[in-house]
């Protein structure tokens, strides 16, 4: 299992940072556009449509496993504080597992959607500019598939009462 935890960690570092150079990226291309459009009247052509199809798909999806990894996922623990600790470990391993579920139907679902837009070769047009967009619906599917593996590894973790080991091994 720790072999696996370090290719995860090693998936979700890759994909921090990808994510953190699409937020770099972004602002280059919507500074260059704007400087562009205001000192030469020539936009960047597609410029809107980029940054919602590529660099906000980017940012939005890849992260989840690392904020999952992190804890930074909002949650809300209006009964916490009221369990014992033996319980509150178990209740943790159900959320953990329902969470795994809910990241595996999406990540499945966005699956189906990305294959379906890469067979047709789904594009938007910006004015007489094809842009596909076909690549950025396998992101979803990406980042929801590393946040079953974080949730599964923090259940197991939770059960075998090797929280420090696993959260070692996934960089926590």
């Amino acid at each position: 299992m720790g072999a696996l935890a370090r290719l995860t960690n090693r998936a979700m570092n890759l994909t921090a940072v990808l994510a953190a150079l699409g937020a770099l990226v972004m602002m280059v291309h919507i500074c260059a556009e704007i400087f562009l459009r205001t000192a030469f009247s020539a936009p960047i052509p597609a410029t809107v449509e980029i940054v919602s199809r590529y660099y906000m798909v980017l940012l939005a999806f890849l992260p989840i496993a690392w904020l999952e990894r992190r804890r930074g996922m909002v949650s809300v623990e209006a009964i916490d504080f009221l369990l014992p600790a033996g319980v509150k470990r178990y209740w943790d391993v159900a959320i953990s597992l329902l969470s795994a579920v809910i990241y595996a139907g999406l990540a499945y679902t966005t699956w189906l959607v990305a294959l379906k837009n890469y067979a047709t070769g789904t594009f938007v047009m910006a004015l007489e500019w094809v842009v596909p967009v076909w690549p950025t619906y396998f992101l979803p599917p990406i980042g929801f598939g590393l946040a079953v593996l974080v949730t599964v590894f923090r259940a197991i973790s939770l059960l075998s009462g090797q929280d420090d080991a696993v959260e070692e091994a996934l960089g926590v």
